[in-house]
């Protein structure tokens, strides 16, 4: 059950780009913003669509324009230069227009997208078993904060350009239809007629530079996958020195955690280069078209202007409308490397959508546990047998049953997994056999070894996570900072801080337990809870869990101290009699 960041990324490739782009829309539509998603992408749509006329109306412009330049008409050249003016401002206004709403659809295409995911990663359980599913659950951050960012700016410019490329086209291929309809070429001694001929050469022009793209560039998209999965490496490697700098520093790991680094830096710059040789060969493509396109139009029309079918106003239109027409077609040759960018980060988010809405525990073969409501109000284990990498462990008795209020000590003899009991309770570990009976609509409150999770905020919020600080009121907070020898923080619980760091290990546990006595949960399940105090706290702490009198509490540690008056019951946790284990796949 790897979680490390070195592990490397699932393969990329595995479902059709319009599957996946079907299943993003599809939870879209059904995010409490999808209106206002469809409302800004049906105004976009009218922006662009008057755009569109717009120019078309600005290349008309042109014929009347550069004739009345060609016949040194300064009358009819300044009425010319009114209408554009014309024409420019409401182009103008359109463009700002256009501007704010494909910046509004970006960020609330990214609140959908972001919401849907994180409400998925953290549904029940689900956040940790994506944890144990395998390298698609290293870094899922990343995922959800950079790729989603990306997703959402490159999905907005690329389908607003993609519209406006394709109203374009249709607009100027009428242009290009009506000026060369009547066009003759001639060979082998007559006249050919060739309808259209402008409309056809910019077709043939745009498919020819896209295809020479996608052969140049296809491979772009496995590229800057690769390279995403190498950043996330290096940004978990660094987040988890800062997160450990105590450690590293005691232990003069420095120069070890610089070679690690130094590893993950030089995978992602060997990524990295091969993104750049990719773009570098399709540059040739791209920027050789674009050099050819600066002449290509005027070459195109000139045949109509020598036979004299256009006078020189249209010669400037013709290829006006040509370049406005084949640029519309290009749209994929000039955007492929952006277009890999972004079929590369629509892999990554949609791959983990697809993994967060899957049934992650269902993935892993082998026996499970029985989870079940008791309507008794007990918590009972009956015939439960955890299986782990060193075999079947199990309680020495066949049935257990907790009464509310009862104090149980599980001693975990040498060689049993006491941790994996703890999360089988918890449910987050289900291989192995037997029932679990929990009490139906009771809240049981989890401790694991350690120090427990500290969330950033106000120390009340900490207090009561995971409630509402406004749910206890402010003396029963301080009552209980008090019961665990906390008095110096009462006077903190408004402020925001991050406690994991200002606080020492031994407030933190301490902090853990004043939660506990604050929320008086009817059940109490514990790791290991005692091991790190000193015999005057665990005596506060003792007397603090004794005043919990309708709190039912399990805690699977050790014997030996002064928790041991606590407890009414003694169970060991054994090695099952099993001759082959079978290994767990989480």
């Amino acid at each position: 059950m790897s979680t490390s960041a070195e592990t490397r990324d699932e393969p990329v490739a595995r479902v059709g780009v319009f599957r996946q782009v079907g299943e993003l829309v599809g939870a879209l539509r059904v995010s409490p913003v999808g209106k206002k998603l469809a409302a800004l992408i049906a105004a976009i749509v009218v922006v662009v669509a008057l755009t569109a006329y717009g120019q078309i109306e600005l290349n008309s412009w042109n014929k009347p324009f550069y004739d009345a330049i060609s016949r040194r008409d300064f009358k009819e050249f300044m009425v010319q230069v009114g209408v554009f003016a014309m024409i420019a401002g409401a182009l103008l206004v359109l463009n700002v227009a256009q501007r704010w709403l494909s910046e509004t659809l970006q960020m609330r295409l990214r609140e959908a997208v972001v919401s849907d995911l994180v409400g998925l990663w953290l549904q029940p359980r689900r956040a940790f078993w994506l944890q144990a599913s395998g390298p698609m659950g290293a870094h899922p951050d990343q995922r959800m904060h950079e790729d989603t960012l990306k997703l959402c700016d490159l999905s907005v410019n690329l389908g607003v350009g993609l519209l406006q490329a394709t109203m374009l086209f249709g607009s100027f291929a009428s242009v290009l239809w009506v000026l060369s309809k009547d066009f003759t070429i001639f060979f082998n001694g007559e006249d050919h007629v060739l309808p259209g001929f402008m409309l056809w050469a910019a077709i043939a022009y745009a498919v020819a530079g896209s295809l020479l793209a996608y052969w140049v560039g296809n491979g772009l998209i496995s590229r800057n996958a690769e390279r995403y999965a190498r950043e996330g490496e290096l940004r978990f490697s660094l987040t988890r020195i800062n997160e450990h700098l105590d450690g590293i520093s005691l232990a003069g790991g420095e120069a070890d955690e610089k070679r690690r680094v130094a590893a993950h830096f030089a995978d992602v710059l060997q990524a990295t280069s091969r993104v750049v040789l990719g773009l570098t060969n399709l540059t040739w493509a791209t920027a050789g078209f674009g050099w050819i396109t600066v002449i290509a139009p005027t070459l195109v029309a000139a045949p109509l202007y020598f036979s004299g079918k256009v006078s020189f106003g249209g010669l400037m239109m013709a290829a006006a409308a040509f370049t406005q027409a084949q640029s519309s077609l290009r749209w994929f040759v000039d955007n492929f490397s952006i277009i890999a960018d972004w079929r590369a980060t629509l892999l990554r988010v949609t791959d983990l959508r697809r993994k967060l809405a899957s049934d992650l525990e269902a993935q892993s073969g082998g026996s499970r546990i029985a989870y079940e409501e008791s309507d008794d109000g007990t918590l009972a284990l009956e015939e439960i047998e955890v299986r782990s990498w060193s075999g079947h462990d199990r309680l020495d008795v066949p049935a257990l049953v907790v009464q509310p209020g009862q104090c149980v000590l599980i001693l975990g003899t040498p060689g049993t997994e006491k941790t994996l009991l703890f999360r089988a309770l918890a449910g987050l570990w289900p291989w192995g056999s037997g029932t679990l009976r929990r009490p139906a609509g009771e809240t049981i409150h989890f401790m694991p070894r350690g120090t427990p999770y500290i969330p950033r905020g106000t120390l009340a919020e900490v207090l009561s996570y995971a409630m509402e600080p406004t749910t206890y009121p402010r003396e029963a907070m301080v009552a209980a900072l008090e019961s665990v020898g906390l008095q110096r923080l009462e006077s903190l619980l408004d402020r925001t801080a991050r406690w994991e760091s200002e606080l020492s290990m031994d407030e933190q546990l301490r902090l853990g337990f004043a939660r506990v006595v604050l929320q008086a949960p009817p059940w109490l399940v514990m790791d290991e809870a005692f091991g790190a105090f000193d015999d005057d706290t665990l005596e506060l702490v003792i007397g603090a869990l004794g005043k919990l009198a309708h709190t039912g509490i399990i805690h699977i540690g050790s014997a030996g101290g002064a928790h041991d008056r606590l407890f009414t019951q003694v169970v060991h946790l054994v090695k099952a009699p099993h001759d082959l284990p079978e290994e767990p796949r989480p």
